[in-house]
């Protein structure tokens, strides 16, 4: 028979804990990596002042903990396209839409690229994008095996969802879809 009490404790921990994380991400998207602190994060969860020190004992344990769940999840998505394309311009549709709707939360969009080239100065960090990479790389294989196309799609999805960070107009399916359809013919 389990605790129950030992229970809650460890579901009401493992929810603090994800609450921690989604607010170290809107710090993040607010005050950029330099204004996460404990105090900022648990502020901004709605919890007690020494909350987040308590679940990661280090600033850089939260922006782990924030870029690892930004790349989970993006990566979730990417493979779930990869699992329903075919190879056909409906995939890449998909696709197109997907960034479309990531652009649509723009802050959310910002903290996960500070996140993501915070990897670029700590290795430690570089597995949760590698994870990610590989996500891209799996939905490209829908369409061919050329690894220079591969790289390219990479680097065409991270620049326009950067690119989209900078621009005043939305962008559209569209759009997205007519630089796909150059890198993945």
């Amino acid at each position: 028979m389990s605790d129950p009490t030992g229970d809650g404790r460890r579901v009401r921990g493992e929810r603090s804990r994800r609450e921690l994380i989604e607010a170290t991400v809107r710090v993040v998207a607010r005050d950029g990596v330099a204004g996460v602190s404990h105090r900022a994060v648990a502020r901004e969860a709605g919890q007690p002042p020494t909350a987040a020190a308590y679940h990661f004992r280090s600033i850089d344990d939260l922006l782990t903990a924030a870029l690892t769940r930004c790349m989970e999840q993006d990566a979730a998505r990417m493979r779930a396209l990869a699992a329903r394309a075919d190879g056909s311009a409906a995939g890449l549709r998909d696709l197109a839409e997907l960034m479309c709707a990531v652009v649509a939360d723009p802050d959310h969009l910002l903290a996960e690229y500070e996140l993501y080239l915070l990897a670029a100065r700590r290795p430690e960090l570089r597995g949760p994008t590698s994870d990610w990479l590989a996500a891209v790389t799996e939905l490209g294989r829908r369409y061919t095996d050329d690894p220079v196309r591969l790289r390219l799609l990479a680097g065409a999805v991270d620049g326009l969802l950067m690119q989209a960070l900078l621009t005043d107009e939305p962008p559209t399916p569209e759009g997205f879809e007519a630089v796909l359809r150059v890198v993945l013919p």
